[in-house]
């Protein structure tokens, strides 16, 4: 199941990338602000029917949640609207190191201190060994871009 779950994330990373390739030329005829909105009311429209069909129709309210756990509906925007700035600038494979790069950094301080509920799980050193390995990555990169 692990590894199932693994391919998934890997997927969804690819599906990222694609993202990030399409919204900086659509950004460059639009506007960022409009590419951005494009891509959440298409996936707000797409959710929604996704929703209907298959939500289970006894969950808890949404509204009855904590407020801090809504962050994400804000973060969302802020994130693909840096997506549409810089891959057109920095080009894709750039932007999505250095997006990774953040995420795994960001990830570890989390996870090490449990952070917004989730499980603790340690910093060791293979973890830092990786992150080492994603900003060799960002570095090397950014100098075939120069």
């Amino acid at each position: 199941m692990q590894l199932l779950l693994i391919l998934l994330v890997v997927c969804g990373g690819m599906g990222l990338s694609v993202e990030a390739g399409l919204l900086g030329p659509l950004g460059s005829q639009v506007g960022d602000l409009w590419a951005t909105l494009s891509i959440f009311g298409v996936g707000a429209a797409l959710t929604f029917l996704l929703m209907l069909f298959f939500s289970p129709r006894n969950s808890p309210s949404f509204f009855a949640q904590p407020g801090w756990q809504l962050l994400g509906g804000v973060l969302g925007p802020i994130y693909v609207v840096i997506l549409t700035i810089a891959t057109p600038a920095i080009g894709i494979a750039m932007t999505m190191i250095g997006i990774l790069a953040g995420q795994v950094f960001k990830s570890l301080v989390i996870d090490h201190y449990g952070l917004f509920g989730t499980p603790h799980r340690k910093i060791d050193s293979k973890r830092i060994i990786a992150l080492i390995f994603i900003i060799a990555a960002l570095i090397l990169v950014a100098r075939g871009n120069a």
